[in-house]
């Protein structure tokens, strides 16, 4: 019988002779000694861990962005574990290594490494074979120089039956602070950068995957704020990334009381990224509010409600469309949908917002004025072409003016007194939301369409009309024509 199928449980220990309970006693600890040897067999992944290894089937870089303590460096560490032996669980949703891998893993620093990715895959100095590596499956070690305690390398012996090749893998520890050179040279099957490295590091190590089409998994709580990194994933979404982000109430090892404890104990400008994996912005946030306190379950607007919509005008970035409705009864605005899409041309966009009503009127900004160097016409009126119902003028307050910070200014306050609301299924919105900052007393004018969209629809909604009112009207093309050939 193998030890990990030895059950105890039934047994009671005081009603053996003394040679029974020392037989027992010594396979009890047999069995805890196996279990603590062979952690990998018995990994269970949360479900924001298993979306993040599934994503390695499908995505050559991959993120799980999370807060502290949450368990994204145990899901990679034993994730990485599995391609080094090649002992898969049968129901592993990720990618699969047939043959031996070469990998590296790295962290901010030596004794950073050492205390983090090395403990996690190889267990504390004292007790090798502890991680998430088994015991049996690691051949040899060496150890790093001038660091005390820390591992450089691991020869792990590969073959998890099947049709795997047996062999030996090899994983290296490194770090950030060595600097890009010592990231230089190697062929790898995979890197896992613990926590953020800088760019130079994350491009060099990504290098090292493109001749076995190797891939990248990385974990961090994001501190360091809206750096090119984050960008890269967040924000760009460059071809072939992935993000899972994990928040405290995804890690199922605290309870409800621990994870409110846990989120008081931290600096008000640092809890997002330490418990929800947002960057910290810091006081760079623009709309310094809890998301969860404008999200509401998206519901059919009542027919008598006021609605608009805003647009911002895109091509190398995106162009974004936002609608508006307005409960007058209670002075409460709520965001009901949104779409942004790069490199469309009026016509297609418009196609995208063919669920929008025709009635529905489309605030826009200043450049929609501008005319475009092909056809002559303006921004506005091509988008009016196309079916969509622009608003006579470019989005001004009452008074004429269209000043940005007093838009801003009035939406904040307006979600101070939860008079703002977002259905909560607009997971781009919800993006921008959180990224949305100021650098060096500006706003930051980048992935800011939707918001920008938001706020021409705000300015804006004292133009908008109910169903009701567009339902029983005579016509409201009928008004007459300003001067631009508009109708509203």
């Amino acid at each position: 019988m193998a030890v990990a199928d030895i059950d105890l449980s039934g047994i009671n220990i005081a009603r053996l002779s003394p040679d029974q309970r020392r037989r027992a006693l010594e396979l009890l600890k047999l069995k805890r000694r196996y279990s603590s040897e062979n952690k990998l067999a018995n990994y269970q992944a949360y479900a924001k861990q298993a979306e993040f290894h599934a994503a390695g089937k499908t995505f050559r870089e991959r993120l799980l962005i999370a807060g502290n303590q949450l368990g994204k460096t145990w899901s990679a560490g034993f994730e990485s574990a599995m391609h080094l032996t090649g002992r898969y669980p049968n129901d592993w949703p990720g990618r699969v290594f047939a043959k031996p891998v070469v990998g590296w893993a790295a962290g901010v620093t030596s004794e950073a490494t050492r205390d983090t990715v090395q403990r996690v895959m190889c267990g504390r100095i004292n007790a090798i074979g502890t991680g998430s590596i088994p015991k049996d499956a690691i051949k040899s070690k060496s150890l790093k120089r001038g660091v005390a305690d820390a591992i450089d390398t691991v020869v792990v012996r590969f073959g998890g039956g099947g049709d795997v090749q047996a062999g030996e893998s090899l994983i290296g520890f490194k770090s950030y602070d060595q600097g890009r050179e010592k990231f230089q040279g190697e062929t790898l099957d995979f890197f896992w950068p613990d926590e953020e490295p800088p760019e130079d590091i994350y491009l060099e190590g990504l290098t090292r995957t493109n001749a076995t089409n190797g891939m990248l998994l990385m974990t961090f709580t994001p501190l360091q704020g809206m750096s090119t990194v984050v960008k890269r994933f967040l924000l760009d979404k460059s071809p072939g990334t992935h993000v899972t982000t994990m928040t405290i109430h995804d890690a199922e090892h605290y309870t409800p009381e621990q994870r409110e404890a846990i989120i008081a104990s931290y600096p008000s400008h640092e809890r997002d990224a330490r418990t929800k994996g947002i960057p910290t912005l810091g006081s760079g946030r623009i709309f310094p509010i809890d998301e969860e306190s404008l999200k509401i379950e998206a519901f059919p607007i009542p027919a008598h409600w006021s609605q608009n919509g805003g647009m911002d005008f895109g091509w190398d970035h995106p162009s974004a469309g936002v609608r508006l409705a307005w409960d007058k009864d209670t002075d409460t605005i709520y965001v009901t949908d949104c779409h942004r899409q790069k490199e469309q041309t009026p016509q297609m966009f418009s196609l995208s917002l063919k669920e929008w009503p025709k009635w529905l009127p489309i605030a826009w900004p200043h450049d929609g004025l501008q005319h475009d160097k092909g056809s002559g016409e303006q921004l506005a009126a091509q988008y009016k072409k196309t079916g969509l119902h622009m608003m006579p003028e470019r989005a001004t307050f009452p008074d004429g003016t269209n000043g940005v910070e007093a838009g801003l200014q009035d939406m904040l306050q307006r979600m101070q007194l939860k008079k703002f609301k977002v259905f909560s299924h607009l997971t781009e919105w919800f993006e921008e939301f959180r990224m949305y900052h100021r650098k060096d007393g500006k706003v930051v004018k980048l992935a800011d369409d939707l918001m920008a969209a938001t706020r021409y629809a705000w300015m804006m909604r004292r133009y908008g009309i109910s169903r009701k009112e567009a339902e029983f009207s005579v016509e409201i093309e009928q008004q007459m024509p300003d001067s631009n050939g508009f109708y509203f």
